[in-house]
């Protein structure tokens, strides 16, 4: 019986995902196997001994101590992808509210009193005042194109945009996906001279952090406008507000509210809805509990972002799932005190990815504790695990 400690409140569509007869899932639980959690801030939590895996139902990991797990052995999952559909219509959503002054207009309307023929009069001559502008034939950048960057991008050419993008690392899955229209920037410098709009899809690293700054700004074509859906940070705030001040920008929308964007009149701040949908949470959680739970039964690793990717069918014999430091002679340790105990290996795979590596065995032999306990005293090992065999 495997355990789960939740930390936030998961969908049950992913819970469905874990047997009750193999799993117990529990906001209580002593001793996890697993923790599966939203944005619970895990930085200051003392993180149970037992546990093996981390799951975060969404995209971004910021709220987990990754290095401190990656240390211990314990690989964390997410969800990319899963949420990205609800990502797109916000972005689109908030492209909308931008051209045609939405906020604005929505704001001057509920402030409307007296009778309703005086109200129409007030309608008729203040409107004048929020007149916008049509998305066709403007551009928009797309700054990260992974699966909401290229949602984004092909939704925009839907709509009769021209789509600009950059992301120097695109994996050839999400350039299959990218509309063939889309256009390659040379850098984020180039793709701001050109847009009329610019969405960011990036995670928040020291390489990402303020990546629109006051000097960027000045690269932005008059009455640009900002979104950003991704992560806080990423955008200098008191430098946006500035060019909104001055006019050089024309909008501002983001999932990040302030003391200094919430009322001013430029700016449509959202409480984080990015991921807010049913669909994306039942999405996330799905995707994520599956991930957790083919690695505690079998050790494959799919979508960690502190592990490779490993997955090794299950043949037959007795698996054995070894983490260690991405270090020489470390299979060749492990396969000669298999050796040494008797058993065979019917099947192997190792992995790695940067400082850690993974190693799936399959033998031919139930491997005693004596064995467990010989890998683990390697100078290297951080967690060794018997997964039983392949009909258990």
């Amino acid at each position: 019986m495997y355990k789960i400690l939740t930390l936030n409140n998961i969908s049950v569509a992913g819970l469905d995902r874990l047997p009750r007869d193999s799993y117990e899932v529990a906001s209580e639980v002593t001793h996890p196997d697993a923790i599966l959690l939203r944005s619970y801030k895990m930085h200051d939590m003392t993180v149970p001994e037992t546990v093996k895996a981390i799951g975060r139902a969404g995209a971004g990991v910021n709220n987990i101590p990754v290095a401190d797990m990656t240390a211990k052995g314990i690989p964390v999952f997410n969800a990319p992808g899963a949420n990205a559909n609800a990502v797109k219509e916000l972005v689109m959503a908030g492209a909308l509210i931008a051209a045609r002054n939405l906020g604005q207009a929505w704001r001057f309307a509920t402030g409307l009193s007296g009778e309703d023929a005086e109200i129409t009069k007030q309608v008729e001559a203040g409107k004048k005042n929020f007149v916008g502008f049509e998305l066709p034939g403007r551009t928009m950048g797309v700054i990260g194109l992974g699966a909401i960057g290229v949602k984004v991008a092909n939704a925009c050419r839907a709509l009769g945009m021209k789509v600009t993008g950059y992301d120097p690392t695109i994996t050839v899955q999400s350039a299959w996906k990218l509309a063939s229209e889309v256009e390659q920037a040379l850098s984020v410098d180039d793709l701001l001279s050109k847009s009329d709009f610019v969405t960011f899809h990036v995670p928040l690293t020291d390489a990402t952090a303020n990546t629109i700054n006051a000097e960027r700004i000045k690269l932005m074509k008059p009455g640009a406008v900002l979104l950003n859906f991704a992560r806080n940070g990423i955008i200098d705030d008191t430098a946006v507000v500035e060019a909104l001040d001055s006019g050089h920008l024309y909008a501002y929308v983001c999932d990040f509210p302030s003391i200094l964007l919430k009322d001013h009149p430029r700016v449509i701040t959202l409480p984080h809805l990015g991921a807010s949908t049913k669909e994306a949470e039942d999405n996330c959680a799905i995707m994520v509990a599956e991930e957790v739970s083919d690695y505690l039964e079998n050790g494959n690793i799919t979508n960690a972002v502190n592990f490779p990717m490993i997955n090794l069918p299950r043949n037959g014999g007795y698996r054995i799932a070894v983490v260690n430091s991405n270090v020489p002679n470390m299979v060749g340790q492990i396969s000669s005190d298999l050796g040494e105990d008797g058993l065979n290996i019917l099947d192997m795979l190792n992995k790695s990815r940067d400082d850690v590596a993974v190693t799936l065995l399959d033998v031919d032999k139930e491997p005693s504790q004596q064995l467990l306990d010989t890998l683990s005293s390697i100078q290297g090992v951080l967690s060794v695990r018997s997964l039983g065999s392949a009909k258990s």
